[in-house]
């Protein structure tokens, strides 16, 4: 049997009139202490972000995200948040904010595969 690990994600959403408080999901980080696993998956659906909010400028919102992404992966030319440790990018990452880009509360769980949970998460909470 093999051995499941506890995990921690949570969902990012585009929050366009923060004031409003409404949202849309479009991606999902996830991180996973057991396996030095900390990666997100995002889609933006210009369609769907078009008729939630017309004046979203797009391609900000997809350098933003590319660079969540960058400090997952600790890419050294990400700025200072890159070079923390795992855990700590996670927390920086899904640390409450009132922006444009923000993340659900940090939800736990058990799988086996990181990489397939998340996109498991992906699709269900997302797509």
């Amino acid at each position: 049997m093999q051995e499941k690990h506890l995990f921690e994600y949570a969902v990012i959403r585009v929050v366009p009139r923060v004031e409003r408080e409404e949202f849309l999901n479009i991606g999902v980080v996830l991180y996973c202490r057991d396996r030095q696993f900390l990666q997100m998956l995002f889609t933006l659906d210009e369609n769907k972000l078009n008729a939630f909010c017309d004046c979203l400028d797009i391609s900000s919102l997809n350098e933003y995200l590319i660079s969540f992404q960058k400090i997952c992966e600790a890419d050294p030319n990400a700025g200072p948040i890159a070079k923390l440790d795992t855990a700590s990018r996670f927390r920086w990452l899904t640390a409450y904010r009132s922006t444009i880009v923000q993340t659900s509360k940090v939800h736990p769980g058990f799988c086996i595969d990181p990489a397939e949970m998340l996109t498991r998460l992906q699709e269900q909470l997302v797509l």
